[in-house]
């Protein structure tokens, strides 16, 4: 059984800069390459995202409906996110939006189309915000579709105010949240493959056209 996860960083900088949300994701998708799921990560910022309610490109620039491909294909889709004002970040934000857009196709028995799929959320930042960007981003995984296990949210945050963030800081050292993203993965890993081996039944909640 082959597992396929996605990661979408929506750090605010282009895979050419160190990113401290992506050194976390790191953790994370080591658990997974160890455990042979397929992992890969696309950083936001490397794309034209447009804006909009819809998984169809909204203008010529529009990138989207490639990452749209790549979620319909994962097992498991990760949401990293900074904080900035202790909320996530705008690209966090318009990924949501754009992951709603698509949240009223179905599959193959009719229920909407993020079912039996699981979700999970990485957060990072030197100031409060963590548990709030967590529960925006688990809140609207659940609300399209997604099966959310439990303990799927990881997160470091330094002192308050400007300071080291993640990588600086050695955050990989912290015990909480080393021993959260090893949760967050093998939680997310066991249940993907139990919807693989029992999907959710269409009993309740086919979609009537």
């Amino acid at each position: 059984m082959t597992i396929k996860a996605l990661v979408l960083n929506c750090t605010l900088k282009d895979s050419t800069q160190p990113s401290n949300t992506r050194a976390l994701i790191d953790e994370i998708v080591r658990i997974f390459d160890g455990n042979e799921a397929e992992t890969e990560v696309l950083t936001m910022a490397d794309y034209s995202i447009g804006y909009g309610i819809t998984n169809e490109a909204v203008n010529e620039k529009d990138q989207w409906p490639v990452i749209f491909e790549k979620v319909k294909q994962a097992d498991i889709l990760v949401i990293g996110s900074p904080i900035w004002l202790g909320e996530q970040s705008s690209l966090a934000t318009l990924v949501v939006e754009r992951l709603y857009g698509g949240s009223s196709l179905t599959n193959g028995k009719g229920q909407y189309i993020y079912y039996n799929k699981v979700g999970g959320a990485v957060v990072t930042g030197n100031e409060d915000g963590a548990k709030n960007v967590s529960s925006y981003l688990i809140y609207a995984l659940s609300h399209i579709g997604f099966t959310i296990p439990p303990n799927v949210d990881t997160y470091w945050v330094g002192e308050a105010g400007p300071g080291p963030s993640y990588i600086e800081a050695k955050g990989y050292q912290n015990e909480f949240t080393m021993q959260h993203a090893k949760i967050m993965a093998y939680n997310l890993l066991h249940f993907a493959k139990l919807l693989k081996d029992h999907p959710i039944p269409g009993e309740g909640n086919v979609i009537e056209s």
